[in-house]
């Protein structure tokens, strides 16, 4: 029940035929970046996760992570072994810059690798992904010491990061954050206090862990102004980049967690020896600001692990599908495997249609970081950005949401087994909770992007985005094949638009709105858009030049979206129709 088969073809189809690896490899930075090259990348990638990192995912969630005596972190069999498999082939750095050592591909591609890492074994992937954000963030920031020091060594694998954010009177709010940062006289900083859920906060898979740690200085203002941020690495980096004492920060527990119980996740101290050394980076007081370069790229990987989740429980799902006879045949009469009942098949094409449209998602955004980031042109760079902003919370919101859904799902497919441990389906249920909770609750997702994203800029971007849809489908929905799909795309659209211009005026004449109808609307937009990226895949398929038997499959997960999916858009429409000025507000005190 553990085989996993990396989902190849769709991921193929979707970077060449419908969002576009021309549109990446058109910029300088990655003109190497052939088809030939990506297709080779994702071979080699689904070679090391299906064959290294999947077998190892149960034996993760079995055995955690261990907090020894010494009070060193012990991951779990196989755990180091796989690690080191990972750096030989590169992986860490597969989006870093080459001139650091890393392979300097889109993100895009990284993207793509990426939620096979997470589909694999998603405790695993959490400790690349955490050094992946700490190596964009000092990329950016961090001074040109700090970068020779520490980057080379975590593009390579040698060393990993953390990001050390919440403390436990400071979760989502980190204007409360206490930690303190004391100046030195050598020009480094000592820094106390005490972090929690700090993902791989200690193992022994490296010789030095970096960590990212947000503290305030003496003096600082209050709020989010007087948060400054530190590199604080487990062992004292020499200046040849040998590393030296232990430093002052160590585990003092790890956290019993519903899943991922393969990845540790710590409660950290620092200073108990009289300060942790600790060295700026950027400047005092903007940390939080130095934090939010990585946001966008850390959201879009928990979206991805919402995507990659959603696929592991659907092919474990529909291979138990397969083998298990219960019942009798609605056309034969004799017993047979329950894929052939139509509530089986219900649940497994939603399952397999909603991770589809997912995955498209993710890999758009991810497009559109890498035109962000890496165009020539200025104006392509911004509106990228633009583009990019109003993405990220309905990848990290939408999809993560979805893995939660479609592993329940996966369970109700096993039936009374699914409840059983055994199986390994109630693992992904598990794994997948946590998603919609850390870098940035769903709910915060929503409120981000009502607030920051819709309200701010009165809509226009989101307006862009919609007349960008509705001329796809204009252009197409003349062809026979294309017609039904294109009506209702084009509904829901028009919903889309109407929903985001009342909730334009309403919002302005009652702000506290927002906050009731924003995780609605953020699934309206999610599934509008989602609807859209499946229109164009559907049109790939009508245009040829697609395996036959991928193209049955294909053709399904489209027509499920359209028809099955694609109108709870118009529910979403109904719920924030329905939802008055003061209702939250005014029925508060009864809960």
């Amino acid at each position: 029940m553990s085989d996993y088969t990396p989902p190849i073809h769709d991921l193929r189809f979707l970077i060449h035929n419908v969002i576009g690896l021309k549109t990446v490899s058109d910029i300088p930075a990655f003109a190497e970046t052939t088809p030939d090259l990506v297709d080779a990348i994702l071979e080699e990638a689904g070679k090391l996760a299906a064959g290294v990192l999947a077998p190892l995912n149960r034996v993760g969630d079995k055995e955690g992570s261990v907090l020894q005596d010494d009070g060193s972190v012990r991951t779990p069999t196989g755990w180091k072994d796989a690690y080191g498999k990972f750096c030989d082939g590169g992986w860490q750095g597969i989006s870093a810059s080459e001139a650091d050592g890393g392979m300097g591909l889109p993100l895009l591609v990284g993207a793509a690798v990426g939620e096979l890492w997470h589909s694999a074994n998603m405790a695993f992937a959490l400790c690349p992904m955490l050094t992946a954000g700490a190596i964009e963030l000092l990329s950016a920031h961090g001074s040109e010491q700090q970068r020779k020091l520490y980057l080379s060594r975590m593009i390579s694998g040698e060393w990993t990061g953390t990001m050390n954010l919440t403390e436990p009177q400071a979760g989502s709010d980190l204007s409360k954050v206490r930690s303190l940062a004391i100046p030195a006289d050598d020009g480094s900083y000592r820094l106390t206090g005490q972090k929690i859920f700090i993902t791989y906060g200690d193992h022994e898979m490296t010789d030095n862990i970096v960590h990212l740690v947000l503290a305030r200085t003496p003096n600082a203002p209050e709020g989010v102004k007087g948060i400054s941020l530190f590199i604080v690495p487990k062992f004292l980096v020499n200046a040849d980049g040998t590393t030296g004492k232990r430093n002052d920060v160590k585990c003092v527990s790890l956290e019993h967690k519903l899943g991922i119980h393969g990845s540790p996740t710590a409660v950290l101290s620092f200073g108990d020896q009289g300060g942790a050394t600790g060295y700026l980076i950027g400047a005092e007081g903007q940390g939080l600001a130095c934090m939010f370069t990585m946001m966008n790229n850390a959201r879009l990987s928990v979206g991805q692990q919402g995507v990659a989740i959603s696929e592991r429980a659907y092919q474990q799902a529909a291979s138990y599908a397969r083998d298990r006879k219960q019942g009798k045949s609605p056309t034969t009469g004799q017993d047979d495997t329950i894929i052939h009942h139509g509530d089986i098949q219900r649940m497994l094409i939603r399952m397999r249609s909603t991770t589809e449209a997912a995955r498209a998602l993710s890999l758009y955004a991810a497009v559109q970081l890498d035109i962000a980031h890496h165009h020539e042109d200025p104006d392509a760079r911004a509106s990228a950005q633009v583009r990019a902003d109003l993405l990220i919370p309905m990848v990290k919101g939408w999809s993560t949401d979805l893995g939660v859904e479609n592993a329940s799902l996966g369970i109700q497919v096993h039936g009374g087994m699914g409840f059983i441990e055994e199986t390994g389906a109630a693992q992904h249920l598990r794994d997948a909770r946590i998603a919609p909770i850390y870098e940035g609750t769903n709910g915060i997702q929503a409120l981000d992007l009502i607030g920051r994203k819709l309200l701010r800029d009165k809509g226009s971007a989101m307006q862009r985005l919609i007349a960008e849809m509705r001329e796809t489908f204009v252009q197409t929905a003349d062809a026979d094949e294309m017609e039904k799909p294109a009506k209702m795309l084009g509904n829901a659209i028009d919903q889309l638009e109407k929903t985001t211009i009342d909730i334009l005026a309403r919002c302005e004449a009652s702000p506290t709105l927002a906050q009731a109808v924003a995780s609605p609307y953020l699934r309206q937009a999610s599934i509008c858009v989602a609807g859209w990226l499946m229109y164009r895949s559907q049109k790939k398929l009508f245009d040829g030049d697609v395996e036959p038997g991928f193209t049955d499959a294909k053709h399904l997960s489209c027509d499920f979206f359209f028809g099955q999916v694609l109108p709870e858009s118009d529910c979403m429409a109904r719920q924030i129709a329905n939802t008055e000025n003061d209702l939250l507000h005014e029925t508060a005190p009864l809960f």
